[in-house]
């Protein structure tokens, strides 16, 4: 089997290329070396690698400043997504793309099902469900859209390395309490994507997230305790709840992002629990 994974040089990217099965020959594409809104770009190199899945990975993450460059988050979370699938069409190739929770509201008080209505409150949210729709009017019966939430990894910019750079620097952070989801390492996401690959007659929109529910106060207290017992931070760091209207941002953030992930039962398995992943990307910092 022939993969094409683009974002390669991204938190998932990263750890879909690392975690490839045996036997997969696998292209990892950075957005330096593939822009993925350049339609001309993405035809040249699918005919290149002539891939049979192309996973996408790709996306602009910059949730608040896609509220003023609404033109370059299309680019790459809507009309992207769209090239891709115009040329997985050609060439008879699966494509497996990666969204978000930000595309609902947050309205909701038990976990969203794929099927749930959506309704981005976010330019971000808004082009990423664009790209979904791309992608399944393209390629209803070859394409898999996997929502996940609140990424993580060992390296890249992220929750975990922001908070361990503020709680080593000050001693004290203060951290948003009223806003629920699931922490989920890199890893995990990468893990099910493969799995997904290996199960040919998947199609359609699926979640997968780490176990377990936490606010980010919660997460942010549990990384300052799981890094103080691997010694990568002092004890003692003082973590102060505050709430959304606290600390006001250009993009409004769902306030329940919990995904329900009982879709991918059959393929992925128990998932891990968000606080035994999180020690081992803690772990994984360690030893880097």
């Amino acid at each position: 089997m022939n993969a094409l994974i683009t974002g390669a040089a991204g938190q998932v990217g990263r750890a879909v290329l690392s975690s490839a099965p045996q036997g997969v020959r696998v292209v990892g594409l950075a957005h330096r070396e593939l822009n993925i809104a350049d339609e001309d770009a993405v035809a040249q190199c699918v005919e290149r690698h002539g891939p049979d899945v192309i996973i996408n990975a790709a996306a602009y993450t910059a949730v608040d400043r896609a509220e003023s460059e609404r033109e370059s988050a299309a680019s790459v979370n809507a009309r992207g997504p769209a090239n891709l699938a115009a040329q997985a069409v050609r060439i008879g190739a699966r494509l497996v793309h990666l969204s978000t929770d930000f595309v609902f509201d947050g309205s909701s008080s038990t976990p969203y099902r794929p099927d749930s209505s959506t309704h981005p409150l976010s330019v971000y949210g808004e082009t990423k469900r664009a790209g979904e729709v791309a992608v399944l009017r393209a390629l209803p019966d070859r394409s898999i859209v996997l929502r996940t939430a609140w990424v993580y990894a060992a390296e890249g910019h992220n929750f975990v390395r922001t908070m361990l750079r503020l709680m080593a620097a000050n001693g004290t952070v203060r951290v948003v309490s009223d806003q629920v989801g699931s922490p989920t390492s890199a890893r995990s996401v990468a893990e099910i994507i493969w799995r997904i690959v290996e199960c040919p007659e998947l199609c359609g929109v699926h979640h997968w997230t780490d176990a377990g529910v936490a606010s980010w106060y919660d997460f942010a207290v549990a990384i300052a305790e799981e890094a103080a017992g691997l010694g990568l931070l002092p004890p003692g760091v003082t973590v102060e709840p505050i709430t959304t209207a606290d600390y006001p941002t250009p993009a409004r953030r769902p306030p329940f992002s919990v995904l329900d992930r009982s879709s991918l039962r059959s393929v992925g398995g128990a998932p891990v629990h968000w606080r035994k992943a999180l020690r081992a990307v803690l772990q994984e910092l360690l030893r880097a």
